[in-house]
């Protein structure tokens, strides 16, 4: 390996940037992970099947996979400042919608609502990173901005639990519908106009916008790429809580610790892994993490009752693996589109990130069997072969990515 180039500092502006972007995804992350654990209250109280749960889970990521594809044809047309002040206030409010949901049928309206607007943040926010950072510095943006999934896991899932436990399932709800007004504020005042792309002469139809982005072989590749990183991710994650208490034997209180320990891993491993994809090749970094993850995964899925200190470091391996392809993954794959197709681009993008991901759950429930509640989960291992095949053809596909982006360069 050899350095590419002399390390770029931040200027303050892009360090607030970074900040409030990264504080925005940590919201919006939050709210989608905090239904997971939060499930066993939830059925109870509303008296749900495991079947309706899921349908609560999976209603937010196939809206917001519809939701970015709608959106994408128009998403180079407006400021994207605008645009993300729009979908934020728009996720605020069914995220408000949720905490006040009293039956079956509000809760899933409510979690379409969020998802409809939640989902395309995450690509209004990369397209803004990928305009204001050039692409030397971008492999630090992007671990930066994916602390969210990590500090949802140290702070907000564990202050998320214990807030349940005193004033019911809605007030984390509560709680995120006050910390995303604040950087809703902050965005409005303090972040500056991102029109640069408006400059340049594009598709004036938005349908043809989006077909002829759809319509780019490179895109395509890059489209391809994502939701193959989505699938080989997603796969087993769902059931990675009962697959610990059930068949690892973790307690449900030592269940907020395995959260809290991820948590804190991905916060260091994050940054780190974005700035060696800065100053290494980052298909290189990509790869040997993808190679890790496989092993990691071929023996998780295999392990049968251990101390819990090892269920702690085994399921640290499986987050190295996991983090440190989605950062030079996600740094390579933004710098596939021209300035004028990048908002289209990144929403056709987190579409199909969303969408695969839901595929991936269901995917996932039809191979893993539980006999009964108590049960171990039977086939968890198939999953893991499965997951590893992904794997292997994601790293062919962000090979090409890589080769593109240098091919161009």
């Amino acid at each position: 390996m050899t350095l590419e180039k002399k390390e770029r500092r931040f200027t303050p502006y892009q360090t607030f940037v970074i900040a409030i972007l990264a504080f925005s995804q940590f919201s919006v992350v939050l709210d989608f992970m905090v239904m997971s654990p939060l499930g066993d209250m939830l059925m109870k109280s509303m008296n749900l099947t495991t079947s309706q749960f899921g349908f609560a889970v999976s209603g937010y990521a196939f809206s917001a996979g519809v939701s970015g594809l709608l959106t994408a044809g128009f998403a180079d047309r407006f400021d994207r400042k605008k645009l993300l002040l729009f979908f934020y206030i728009g996720f605020i409010v069914g995220t408000f919608l949720c905490s006040i949901s009293s039956t079956y049928s509000m809760l899933i309206a409510a979690r379409i609502i969020t998802g409809l607007f939640g989902g395309v943040i995450g690509s209004v926010s990369m397209a803004i990173v990928a305009d204001l950072f050039p692409l030397e510095q971008r492999g630090r943006v992007m671990g930066f901005m994916q602390m969210g999934f990590g500090a949802s896991q140290v702070l907000g899932i564990p202050i998320s639990l214990f807030l349940s436990n005193i004033w019911g399932w809605q007030s984390p709800f509560v709680m995120i519908v006050g910390l995303a007004s604040i950087s809703w504020v902050i965005i409005f005042l303090k972040l500056k106009p991102v029109t640069k792309h408006l400059e340049i002469k594009s598709d004036k139809n938005p349908l043809m916008h989006l077909w002829h982005t759809v319509a780019n072989r490179n895109y395509r590749i890059g489209f391809l790429s994502t939701a193959l990183l989505s699938i080989g991710g997603f796969m087993m994650m769902p059931w990675g809580s009962a697959f610990s208490i059930n068949n690892l034997h973790v307690t449900q209180q030592q269940l907020p610790v395995l959260f809290m320990v991820g948590g804190v891993c991905s916060l260091i491993i994050m940054p780190l892994v974005g700035k060696l994809s800065d100053k290494f090749d980052k298909f290189r970094i990509f790869a040997i993490a993808s190679l890790w993850m496989i092993i990691v995964v071929q023996v998780y899925t295999r392990l049968t009752p251990i101390p819990f200190g090892y269920v702690l470091i085994m399921n640290v391996c499986l987050m190295i693996g996991i983090l440190s392809r989605m950062t030079p993954a996600m740094a390579l794959t933004s710098a596939l589109p021209q300035m004028q197709d990048r908002g289209a681009f990144m929403s056709i993008n987190s579409s199909l990130q969303q969408i695969a991901g839901g595929i991936a759950a269901g995917v996932g429930g039809m191979i893993v069997v539980q006999k009964t509640k108590t049960s171990p989960l039977e086939h968890y291992d198939t999953i893991g072969i499965v997951s590893s095949v992904i794997l292997v053809f994601g790293v062919l596909m962000v090979y090409r990515v890589s080769q593109l982006i240098k091919k161009r360069n």
